[in-house]
């Protein structure tokens, strides 16, 4: 299991995505937006409450912390060996990264997108029965049969802590939280 001092810190956006509707698979952008304390602007998921329909639907009222989903783009590769293509914005994700672990992330992580956007780590992605439903049994390549390490394989959750423009190419550039190493709780 990587600690602290194993991580990447450095690494790229390969795509970015967003999609005003809540489909499971968001198309690509040229660009997306960050917004401070919202997410992306114009994506289903943004806004200062939950937006998940599911948990909407029974605590509208929670913070939302799942204003943008990030996925390493090394997934897609595993993915690939066991058998499944699946692309940038697929899985439901706004950014799509090379070079980081950000599974592997402690809880608080910022993640520095392009010149000026922050976000902040809140949680893994839990893959859901919609993963199935892109292509049937998906979600079991997903769930990590490792006892160490994340229990899942589908990305990370954020909130914006400085906006901006992100886009492909851009930097994406880790600082680590202060505080003790702590794994990211699923979402």
């Amino acid at each position: 299991m990587p600690q602290a001092h194993d991580l990447s810190l450095e690494g790229k956006v390969v795509a970015v995505a967003a999609d005003r509707g809540h489909h499971f698979s968001k198309p690509t952008q040229a660009r997306i937006i960050l917004v401070k304390d919202h997410g992306v602007e114009g994506d289903a998921h943004a806004g200062p409450y939950v937006r998940h329909r599911y948990l909407a639907s029974r605590r509208p009222r929670l913070p939302n912390l799942r204003q943008v989903h990030l996925i390493p783009s090394e997934l897609f590769l595993f993915l690939l060996e066991a058998g499944f293509e699946v692309g940038a914005g697929d899985l439901g994700e706004n950014v799509t990264t090379a070079g980081l672990d950000l599974e592997w992330m402690p809880l608080g992580t910022l993640i520095e997108l392009g010149p000026s956007a922050v976000v902040e780590l809140t949680g893994l992605r839990t893959p859901c029965v919609l993963v199935d439903r892109f292509r049937a049994d998906l979600k079991r390549q997903v769930l990590s049969s490792a006892e160490t390490g994340p229990a899942f394989k589908s990305g990370v959750l954020g909130v914006v802590r400085a906006g901006g423009p992100v886009v492909a190419g851009d930097s994406a550039r880790v600082r680590l939280p202060s505080s003790s190493f702590r794994p990211l709780p699923a979402l």
